[in-house]
């Protein structure tokens, strides 16, 4: 059912509030209405299970005002 989906990990860079992490949870479901994400705002990382790609997951995050790059491990 969901054999498509990913699981990613980001770094996300410039997150400073509880309003940013809703912004970045925001601009992924605009990518991905279905994607489960979970932020760590302290740890400037968000673990996302998705369809979409990293790439356009990155950019999302780019147009939302933070500097996003997919992390391994």
């Amino acid at each position: 059912m969901d054999e498509t989906r990913a699981d990613l990990l980001m770094r996300v860079e410039g997150m400073t509030c509880d309003g940013c992490a809703a912004a970045v949870t925001r601009a992924v479901k605009r990518i991905d209405p279905a994607a489960d994400v979970q932020v760590d705002r302290d740890g400037a990382r968000v673990a996302i299970r998705t369809d979409a790609q990293a790439l356009t997951i990155a950019e999302a995050l780019t147009q939302a005002g933070y500097t996003a790059t997919a992390m391994t491990g």
